[in-house]
């Protein structure tokens, strides 16, 4: 990645590119510090204890830290990514956005302007939720309903803005926006958890001695590269199925009669499940979050079995990672389409006849290869929390450690194919020269 980027910045092109993507990022980081009015000065300690186990602690990574200290960028690129799973979505189960998505480039402005739209939307109805929440945990200085205007529109403001530094991304970068500033957003929290090792070796940490500091520091640090070893590993594997193209005459020349490859990624569906599966099973740990239960042991228990510290949570987790693989996979691959496609085209899969033996021979293979992913994915989320469990809460910043694992290393990896695709073309050369 490093000797990439080394040998990018050499063409003057993508060295342009490479320091305009660095000057949006700085000017995210810059937005994620900026302070909105009417609220009081010291949140972000106290915000951190009251998300933490819920859906927010994954927004507040997602988002850099500016969600628990409630700047201008606090809703991050959420929205964005939300509105943009939508449309996907939506496209696929709504033939008149389906038609849109197959115009072209003109279809796909008509559907970029659709999701801004709903981005905006989405932007307006969190940024209502978050004025309430900080009301209610009482962190506003000012409860008139000017403030709460002000505030909401401060919110909404910054959502759409930060649509606007994604967009620029894609149109005079190199990689996705979406991706990068996700990437940015959890790469500064290193430096906290750097400063978590640090505390853990010097034997600072509360309930844990010096001693089994190191130790669990040292198996962190290990952990961790493995983890990343691995999932590069799963990231790059694919199954590719054999596809034998029929030979044709056309005139007096032969066409066809190629042999090539149909590939099958083991990670297809990214971590859009562990997404998914994250905010459901935190969606009753948010809830509690508004109401006052420490009085009723039923609630209480009750709240405490959907903690990130519990095996239930765990378990709750790896099946609906596993479930919405494939669900993500139902909605983004059709076999049968591939098998039309090839059938037009003269292709074939060796020993298996064109047609419907075709989709259902690739939708066998696609089910298998995508239980492997959807373990593999399960595996990367849970395995944090289940050492978290056991060590009695020691490692509870790793609950959400696997996905933004998984997150910082898929966009390195597809930011250095882009950038290895754009050398290759503009080191390419045409007959003529």
């Amino acid at each position: 990645m490093l000797q990439t980027i080394k040998n990018a910045w050499k063409i003057e092109d993508l060295r342009k590119k490479l320091i305009y993507v660095l000057f949006i990022l700085l000017l995210y980081r810059i937005g994620a510090q900026i302070p909105v009015p009417f609220l009081t000065g010291d949140l972000a300690a106290s915000m951190n204890a009251a998300t933490e186990g819920s859906i927010l602690q994954y927004l507040n990574i997602l988002s850099g830290g500016a969600f628990a200290n409630a700047t201008l960028f606090a809703l991050g690129i959420s929205p964005y990514i939300t509105s943009s799973i939508v449309i996907q979505l939506l496209t696929v189960a709504i033939p008149a956005l389906e038609r849109i998505a197959k115009d072209g480039e003109e279809g796909k402005k008509k559907l970029n302007q659709l999701t801004r739209l709903v981005t905006v939307a989405l932007a307006l109805i969190t940024a209502i939720g978050y004025y309430f929440m900080l009301r209610n945990y009482d962190y506003l200085t000012d409860k008139s309903v000017f403030a709460a205007i002000v505030i909401i529109t401060c919110y909404c403001a910054g959502s759409s803005l930060v649509m606007w530094l994604a967009e620029k991304i894609n149109e005079n970068g190199i990689g996705n926006g979406i991706s990068l500033i996700l990437f940015a957003n959890i790469v500064s929290s290193g430096p906290a958890i750097v400063n978590s090792l640090i505390t853990l070796v010097k034997g600072q940490h509360e309930g844990v001695n010096q001693v089994w500091g190191i130790v669990i520091a040292i198996a962190s640090i290990i952990i961790g590269l493995g983890m990343v070893v691995l999932i590069v590993f799963i990231t790059n594997s694919e199954r590719r199925l054999p596809v034998q193209y029929a030979k044709k005459v056309v005139g007096r020349k032969m066409y066809g009669g190629q042999s090539s490859t149909l590939p099958i990624k083991v990670n297809n569906t990214g971590v859009m499940p562990i997404i998914f599966a994250s905010s459901i099973v935190s969606l009753p740990a948010t809830i509690g979050m508004f109401f006052d239960y420490s009085k009723s042991k039923f609630w209480k228990g009750f709240f405490d079995l959907f903690s990130t510290d519990s095996w239930l949570y765990a378990v709750l987790t790896l099946v609906l990672i596993i479930a919405f693989a494939y669900f993500y996979i139902l909605i983004s691959f059709n076999p049968v389409e591939i098998s039309n496609n090839l059938k037009k085209n003269g292709g074939s899969i060796p020993g298996i006849r064109p047609g419907k033996p075709t989709s259902d021979y690739i939708t066998r293979v696609l089910n298998r290869v995508t239980l492997i992913g959807a373990i593999f994915l399960g595996f990367i989320a849970v395995f944090p929390m289940i050492l978290n469990i056991i060590s009695g809460g020691v490692m509870a910043g790793l609950a959400f450690g696997g996905s933004s694992i998984i997150i910082v290393v898929g966009v390195v990896l597809e930011t250095a194919r882009e950038i290895e695709g754009q050398m290759t073309m503009r080191h390419y050369r045409g007959f003529l020269e």
